[in-house]
């Protein structure tokens, strides 16, 4: 993404660390919550990839395409996965944003600032904000009565709180769209 590299690294680590939770939450016994740990994982990573400065690596310009056509290819599947779950519709809108900022980082390539579209990055933007708000509040309930038997990938907490970073961290980059 456009801007520093300090905290284009923080949300690279944060991102990342959240991958890897969601790798680990694929482990639970439970077969909605492996499925929807992956589409959280290929968030995690695939954002934490769009969140290296620019000033260390710059993607070549056929990355942008392909990076579109996978976040395409899993809000299609986020869409189809709705039919069992509403869920799935925060996913659909998470892969959409991707697939908007990978075409706004193709269109200009290198600039900062300014590469969306105000309108669409403007919707985005209120809708994340919501979500991390609307999380944050989920998530104080969750914490206080938390199970401590349950394991890494069935602890609802965890995941919420997963949830959470990825979309302050996808505020973070809409800001620096």
């Amino acid at each position: 993404m456009h801007g520093t590299a300090s905290p284009g690294w923080l949300l690279v680590a944060l991102c990342a660390a959240t991958g890897v939770y969601c790798l680990l939450r694929m482990r639970s016994h439970v077969e909605e919550q492996r499925r929807t740990a992956g589409g959280e994982a290929l968030m995690g990573f695939g954002m934490a990839a769009m969140a290296v400065p620019a000033a260390v690596f710059t993607p070549p310009s056929w990355a942008w395409p392909v990076y579109a056509a996978v976040f395409g290819a899993a809000a299609l599947h986020a869409l189809w996965s709705a039919r069992t779950g509403g869920h799935h519709l925060h996913h659909m809108v998470g892969a959409s944003a991707m697939v908007y900022m990978a075409i706004a980082m193709a269109v200009s390539p290198g600039h900062h600032g300014g590469s969306g579209v105000p309108y669409v990055t403007g919707v985005l933007l209120v809708y994340f904000t919501g979500y991390v708000l609307l999380s944050g509040v989920r998530l104080v309930p969750v914490a206080a009565g938390a199970a401590g038997g349950a394991g890494w990938g069935d602890r609802p907490e965890l995941a919420r709180a997963c949830r959470l970073s990825m979309g302050i961290a996808m505020v973070a980059m809409l800001l620096t769209l």
